[in-house]
């Protein structure tokens, strides 16, 4: 999936209508050849027997490449990946793109080395998910950009099979959360004791009457051998009916209301030992039926319970696994251990573990460790190619991105008659195959629909393999464990602009970067809700004016409302909070001639250290601009702590007041020497 910003966001059906109702027609006018890609479309309809034949292939392959679509990347502007985002930082910005937006399309194909043709044999899957509510308790939310939606509409993305025939899921927690939801229904559903409420109003003392009536007369029909009566208990919507449930005799109540059925309960507890409300779920259907079945005896009446209860827990058990849907495919990925292939894959890896195990860590280094026990081995082929000198010379220094990278490797897969380049003297011959269709020439698939585009990122990575050396034919060759994939596997790039990479593999649970970083985070401050009209520069000039000309290295805009400021060293850092504090405790007349009484016009100016923004980028919460993010999480403005150890609050205050009574000082001290030069 291509990344880049997409703005703005706007509610999911507005953003779908315009290509739900025009995608699929523009697909079916669409000319196609005898040779267009081969690519198993799997929706609802097809998804079992699908993955019969997947678990197959997946068991089979070499290695298996993945690619997603989803519904957006970043839900405010300043969540997009910026110039002084630190690792962790960055980490938090993936964790809230993968939490606030869908999935809608899912890419697996795995490639398995056929040593009788001597080609990789690859089966693309193209898999159609959408969150759908299957459990009454179970929800789904999730954010849409437009800018997302029109570029998947561009390409002829079909909403209404992904909407209306799309696979849902449950990740693993939320299947751990709706056992255990069951098993308090079991308790409730299956208790038969009084319970603990009583019958206040008019209308339940007199429809628990009846009910005593109509159970008693129907109770004493049974044993004296008369016919059980199925009248109606007194409205027309309600009505009973004798059956059998579980081969004893029962009576069906239908059209009752859950408090009607309380109160049925309680006459039952306190008046009739050998007669059990039982719910039940048909069969059927997905509707429930509520009986009250007659025992002959106490052991009778538990075994009954006992039987009504396992019935209720297999039931609840074919649901949810019902609702696991499109995560068995993930658990066939993770179960097998097969190495993952992605291409600029972090965002993909953390959509697959928010969606399909449960929620982000809250840190990179918990990431690290818990993404290494479901997926042991992964590779992304965009840090092959820019990594490996000789891929990245074959590159010729253009885009990586999944069809540049396509195209420069692979160029007889996309366009089999080229054939003179010596470098494809090493290509690698690769055969698709689909519905037990083999074939070896096609045209190129649509770019940007998943199933293909995990085909180009593992076609890219098989021509890597081939230019690192590795001899497909040996009979024990291993990707995952291969010496020459050593330095790129398990390593994903948390930012290709910075070169941020995050390491997978177990000696290194933390993130490292690759490059060396030209900032030291300690130097810089954060201020947000300054005056709109105030830019860059102007910021910079009014604190070089009162810390020195060469104070501030660089001022960078988040957005429009804030702003990163890099000091020349970290001491100040301390004094311009420290600074910014007395002033705006202070009215005098020095506050507003001093030169940052232009960032602080309007008294809702707020700066603290680069900790307030790793803070601010943790919460769940999303502002598009960052001052009202900001105010909504709720952090202030702050100096830096001592670093030499706590003190008192009175000593600090004396120590701000005094620092700051110097740099004002100082800064008078100043002035009058300029003005004095002027006179003269």
């Amino acid at each position: 999936m291509r990344r880049h910003k997409r703005w703005p966001l706007r509610p999911l059906a507005s953003a779908l209508i315009r290509s739900r109702f025009s995608s699929t027609a523009e697909i079916a006018t669409t000319p196609t050849t005898t040779e267009a890609f081969p690519l198993k479309h799997v929706t609802r309809s097809n998804f079992e027997t699908t993955l019969n034949d997947l678990r197959t292939h997946v068991k089979a392959a070499d290695f298996v490449a993945i690619d997603l679509e989803m519904t957006g990347v970043t839900s405010a502007p300043w969540r997009d990946s910026l110039e002084f985002d630190r690792y962790d930082v960055r980490y938090l910005k993936v964790k809230d793109s993968a939490e606030k937006f869908a999935v809608v399309q899912f890419g697996v194909c795995p490639f398995r080395w056929d040593s009788l043709t001597h080609s990789f044999l690859s089966h693309p899957h193209n898999f159609f998910v959408f969150p759908r509510q299957e459990l009454a308790f179970d929800h789904h939310e999730f954010l849409c950009q437009t800018t997302s939606i029109d570029f998947l509409a561009k390409y002829q993305f079909d909403f209404n099979t992904c909407i209306h025939e799309g696979i849902s899921y449950l990740s693993r927690r939320q299947e751990e959360d709706a056992s255990k939801r069951f098993e308090m229904l079991y308790h409730e559903e299956g208790m038969v004791e009084a319970e603990d409420f009583k019958l206040v109003r008019l209308a339940d003392v007199l429809f628990a009457q009846r009910m005593k009536t109509k159970l008693n007369e129907w109770r004493s029909d049974l044993l004296h051998g008369g016919k059980a009566s199925s009248e109606s208990p007194g409205s027309s919507t309600q009505s009973t009916e004798t059956v059998f449930y579980h081969m004893r005799p029962a009576l069906s109540l239908k059209g009752f209301t859950s408090h009607q059925l309380r109160v049925i309960k309680l006459v039952l507890g306190k008046h009739f030992r050998d007669l059990v409300y039982i719910h039940a779920n048909d069969k059927s259907s997905s509707c429930s039926q509520d009986f009250v079945v007659f025992t002959d005896s106490e052991s009778d009446k538990a075994n009954l319970l006992k039987e009504a209860k396992d019935e209720r827990k297999r039931v609840a058990e074919r649901k949810i696994q019902s609702a696991i849907g499109f995560r068995h495919v993930i658990d066939l990925l993770s179960s097998e251990k097969k190495l993952i292939v992605g291409h600029n894959s972090i965002l993909d890896i953390a959509h697959v573990y928010s969606k399909f195990v449960g929620p982000l860590p809250s840190t990179a280094e918990e990431f690290v460790a818990s993404i290494r026990d479901h997926f042991p081995h992964i590779v992304d082929t965009k840090i092959l190619v820019n990594v490996n000198p000789m891929l990245h010379q074959r590159m010729k220094k253009s885009s990586t991105s999944l069809s540049s990278a396509f195209s420069s490797l692979c160029p007889q897969v996309e366009l089999p008659s080229r054939g003179s380049d010596l470098f494809l003297q090493q290509r690698v011959k690769i055969d698709v195959q689909v519905d037990n269709v083999r074939c070896s020439k096609w045209n190129a698939g649509g770019k940007h629909e998943a199933g293909y585009d995990a085909f180009m990122t593992g076609c890219i990575f098989a021509q890597a393999c081939s230019h690192l050396g590795f001899d497909f034919n040996h009979p024990s060759v291993n990707f995952a464990q291969n010496e020459k994939l050593e330095k790129y596997i398990n390593r994903l790039y948390l930012s290709w602009a910075r070169g941020d990479i995050i390491d997978l593999r177990a000696s290194h649970s933390n993130a490292e970067n690759w490059r060396v970083s030209k900032f030291k985070y300690e130097k810089i401050v954060l201020i947000w809700n300054f005056p709109r009209k105030l830019k860059a520069r102007e910021i910079k000039e009014c604190i070089c004016k009162a810390f020195g000309s060469t104070s501030v290295t660089s001022v960078y805009h988040l957005d429009d409302t804030a702003v990163f400021v890099l000091f020349k060293n970290s001491e100040l850092v301390s004094e311009f909070l420290k600074l910014k504090e007395q002033l705006e405790s202070d009215d005098g007349p020095v506050t507003v001639i001093h030169p940052l009484s232009k960032i602080l016009e309007g008294g809702k100016t707020g700066a603290a250290d680069y900790e307030a923004y790793k803070e601010i980028c943790s919460s769940h919460i999303s502002k598009v601009l960052f001052s009202d993010q900001a105010e909504t999480v709720g952090v202030k403005s702050r100096t830096r702590p001592d670093p030499k150890g706590e003190t008192s609050p009175e000593t600090e205050r004396r120590e701000k007041a005094d620092k700051a009574s110097d740099l004002i000082d100082a800064f008078l001290a100043n002035s009058v020497k300029v003005e004095a030069a002027g006179i003269n």
